[in-house]
Parts: structure tokens; sequence; C-alpha cells
């Protein structure tokens, strides 16, 4: 549900027209199209074509290599990019799925300081699946474990039992 409608049944392009925005796993960036060109991409939905300068803001790197190709940037450089094209479609909800995945540790603690950041900024829901959990216990309000598909611990930051959370994310 995204702001009352059920987006489930909806393509994808009409979930992102009802607020849905979403970083997949791996980023999946256009890697022959340039920063510039992969952040607009997120504007089509909207009807704009002008990158928003607080895109830029947040992402000053992206602002010094928007003519780059996606391609030619670092892990860390393309997940901004990804975020930063998901936000350029004016999300209610951001959904991110393993953000930390192939990014070095410094780079991690940069992406959960910018994902505050927005969710301050903008006042939007996050929604992150991450197995990180140093990286989901620095961002989340609340956490939910899963487990088979069902949720099998529930609890906010602030209560967080990090061995209890652990167990679960033992191999």
């Amino acid at each position: 549900m995204v702001d009352g409608t059920d987006v489930t049944s909806l393509a994808t392009h009409q979930r992102v027209a009802r607020g849905l925005g979403y970083v997949p796993q791996g980023r999946q960036i256009f890697g022959a199209m340039t920063v510039k060109e992969n952040i607009e991409t997120g504007l089509v939905v909207r009807g704009k074509s002008e990158i928003p300068r607080e895109i830029f803001d947040l992402f000053p790197i992206l602002a010094d290599f928007e003519h780059r190709r996606g391609g030619n940037l670092s892990g860390g450089q393309q997940q901004q990019l990804a975020i930063a094209r998901a936000l350029a479609s004016d999300p209610k909800v951001l959904l991110l799925d393993e953000p930390t995945e192939g990014i070095q540790p410094s780079v991690i603690k940069d992406i959960a300081r910018l994902l505050r950041d927005i969710r301050s900024i903008r006042n939007l829901c996050i929604v992150v699946c991450e197995q990180v959990l140093s990286f989901v216990l620095d961002i989340a309000d609340r956490i939910l474990v899963m487990e088979g598909g069902k949720i099998v611990h529930a609890d906010t930051r602030e209560h967080a039992d990090e061995a209890a959370i652990a167990r679960f994310l033992a191999v």
C-alpha cells in the first residue's frame, strides 16, 4: 500500500507514478549512460526534465561526475546514483534491496548518513532489506526480521536486542 492504494498488481511504471521508489540489489544503473542521463530516467514519470538541485546537494560526487558514464563509477558511487535516480521520481516510499552489497565499509557509513539525511529532508518512509546488522541499527527506526516469508522478530531500534537479531542472521 502506498498512500492508501494497493500497488501490488500495478505495472512497474504505475508503482513509481503512485510514489514507490526502488533501488534494486546490485544497483542496476545504466552503465553506458552518463550520471545525468541515469538520474533523468527517474524524472520521466513525473513529467520533469530538470534534475532538482537537491539531488546534487545530497550527492555532490554525482554533480562532479555528471558527464561520466555510470559504468565507470565505483560501487559506492553507483549505489548513490541508484538512490538519486529513485529520488528523482519524488517517491513517498523508498525501497532499498541490500544497499550495502559490494560496498566497502567506509562507504557503507556514508550511505547510512545519506539515508538519514534523505529521511529528514524529504520526510519519507524508507524500507531497507539488509543483512548487515550494524547498518540496520544505524539507520532504522523499526527492525523486522523475516524468515521463510514471515516476520519472526520485531522491535524498535531503541529496544533492539542485537544478540537476538544476530542469531537470525547467522549462517
